[in-house]
């Protein structure tokens, strides 16, 4: 007779820590990237407090210990920014530019971006290249051409014609963004809502576009602190009529036009208007601006 061989128990591996040199290199990896963000932050954080709390000194104390804090909140200075520099003028021509060139640069990108992601035709390539190659042009390269073309138009110091400008250099970026976002979306919802009788323009406005509001919401924040922060341009094709001037041209003409004065609270107190819109708006939508640039590798 033959007998059946019997399985042969092995007994248990031991657990090796041979592992631990990887976590070793992982938590390094880990506090050095922390301590990187770490110092990334106190560089962008620590100036703008000590814009803020300058702008409440006064000239002496400024010059006397620019590092303290000041003996009393002097808002005298945000007054003399906002009237006496015209800070206030300028602030609210900036801010109706900004709303025009961001409203229209969003309206334009996001129809262009949803046919390049979701309608096929002859040429679809072509055309998107083109509108991404424009995220190879500095502005500068085009300044002379662009002054000629804007005062031939007849836009030469005028809103109209610097919106116009803002929303032209806005619409590469805003398209190859909002392109990849839309391809993110389902598509099953789109042929549901056809199927249902919705035309194609309302399938954009109604469905489609509410379900990209993370990715809009995004792009407008970027266009809106590309605008807001833009002097060259103002610069450029806003010249003479001083009451037409953006926040940027303001704040140059304000540091430029002390000479030996220095009124470095005023120009302190200017410089921190400048800034608090932009906080506000990140502020407020930091949440959908995470969601936003997150929301094509979720899906």
């Amino acid at each position: 007779m033959t007998t059946l061989d019997q399985p042969t128990a092995t007994a248990p591996t031991p657990v090796t820590s041979g592992d631990r040199p990887v976590r070793r290199e992982l938590g390094v990896a880990n506090a050095l990237s922390h301590g990187f963000l770490l110092l990334w932050g106190l560089l962008t954080v620590l100036p703008l407090l000590w814009m803020f709390i300058s702008s409440f000194k006064t000239n002496g104390e400024i010059l006397a210990d620019p590092w303290g804090l000041p003996g009393a909140l002097h808002w005298d200075n945000w007054t003399r920014a906002w009237t006496g520099a015209h800070i206030g003028r300028y602030f609210v021509n900036s801010l109706v530019v900004v709303t025009g060139s961001v409203s229209l640069t969003m309206l334009m990108g996001a129809t262009a971006a949803y046919v390049f992601a979701r309608y096929e035709f002859r040429g679809r390539q072509i055309v998107y290249y083109l509108f991404v190659g424009g995220l190879m042009f500095p502005v500068f390269l085009a300044l002379v051409p662009l002054f000629f073309v804007v005062r031939n138009a007849g836009l030469f110091n005028t809103w109209l014609g610097l919106i116009l400008v803002y929303a032209a250099y806005s619409l590469p970026f805003t398209v190859f963004f909002l392109t990849a976002f839309f391809r993110t979306l389902p598509t099953s919802v789109a042929e549901a809502a056809l199927v249902d009788g919705c035309g194609h323009f309302r399938l954009f406005f109604r469905v489609m576009l509410p379900m990209a509001r993370p990715g809009m919401i995004s792009v407008a924040i970027f266009n809106f602190l590309s605008h807001w922060n833009q002097f060259l341009l103002p610069q450029v094709l806003l010249q003479g009529d001083e009451s037409k001037w953006m926040l940027a041209q303001g704040l140059f003409a304000l540091s430029v036009s002390q000479g030996y004065a220095g009124d470095y609270a005023r120009l302190f107190a200017g410089l921190s208007i400048a800034v608090l819109p932009v906080l506000a708006i990140y502020v407020a939508f930091q949440r959908q601006v995470q969601a936003g640039l997150t929301a094509g590798q979720l899906k």
